[in-house]
């Protein structure tokens, strides 16, 4: 089960982080998180995503657009500023650096754990905050819950068990 923490709000700045372990390594969930257009199947604040250029590459510097629920514009543009290959990538907003997706993997024997967070900006003060805490916190919480429970259905999912035969042995 996924485990969702609201991180410590410093002012103006909404953030919400979770983790979840998963059977898969940690290659396997890194293509997963590098695979953008997937993103809106187990992000479901994610409304769409995409590279900013078609057919490019996710590297440092890659440009992503991404449409979203969160409070603010409805497309956005991310660039990512972090990437280290199976282990962690950081998106900051193109227009707004408080904007920020940050995904990391820790490698551990045959599993993985995936940690995601997000952030945003909520202004008007301290009364904004609570206005955004009430109005978009507990469903934004358990939307992230949710999203890692998908991301694990996705990365465990092994189609080969299925045609062998190996999920009905593993049920028995």
């Amino acid at each position: 089960m996924a485990v969702v923490t609201g991180a410590p709000d410093r002012p103006g700045l909404r953030s919400f982080s979770a983790s979840v372990d998963v059977e898969s390594s940690a290659e396997d969930a890194f293509a997963l998180l590098c695979a953008v257009e997937k993103w809106p199947v187990w992000l479901s604040f994610l409304r769409s995503s995409r590279m900013a250029a078609p057919n490019a590459q996710l590297e440092l510097g890659s440009d992503v657009v991404v449409r979203s629920c969160l409070p603010g514009e409805e497309e956005q543009l991310y660039e990512v500023d972090a990437l280290i290959a199976n282990y962690h990538l950081s998106l900051v907003g193109a227009y707004s650096t408080r904007r920020r997706l940050d995904f990391r993997i820790e490698r551990k024997t045959s599993r993985s754990k995936v940690h995601v967070r997000f952030s945003y900006p909520a202004y008007h003060g301290w009364i904004g905050a609570v206005f955004d805490r009430w109005r978009h916190g507990r469903r934004l919480n358990s939307a992230l819950n949710d999203a890692l429970v998908h991301f694990k259905g996705l990365v465990e999912y092994r189609r080969e068990d299925l045609a062998s035969g190996g999920l009905e042995a593993s049920v028995l």
